[in-house]
């Protein structure tokens, strides 16, 4: 009997709906305090995931949900790499 791996889910602080973990973007608060976008899912921190659709993004931070799941600001530069990513 063939066994199924269970996929992670996680939610989007943008649109708040669960999904699969490899389908969004993840953006890592580091140990040291620096905000990044975690390309590998596996950096050390705090995470935060977001789906890679503009109206997403935009929804996180209005409502400032991306800020509150990292529990910092986000720099400038970390939100335009992710506006180019989308």
């Amino acid at each position: 009997m063939a066994r199924t791996r269970k996929i992670p889910q996680r939610m989007c602080v943008g649109c708040r709906e669960m999904k699969n973990k490899k389908e969004l973007l993840r953006i890592v608060r580091t140990p040291e305090g620096k905000v990044e976008i975690d390309q590998t899912g596996k950096k050390p921190g705090r995470g935060a995931y977001i789906c890679p659709q503009f109206d997403c993004l935009q929804q996180a931070l209005k409502a400032k949900n991306l800020q509150k799941a990292l529990e910092h600001d986000i720099p400038d530069e970390v939100i335009e790499k992710l506006k180019s990513q989308i």
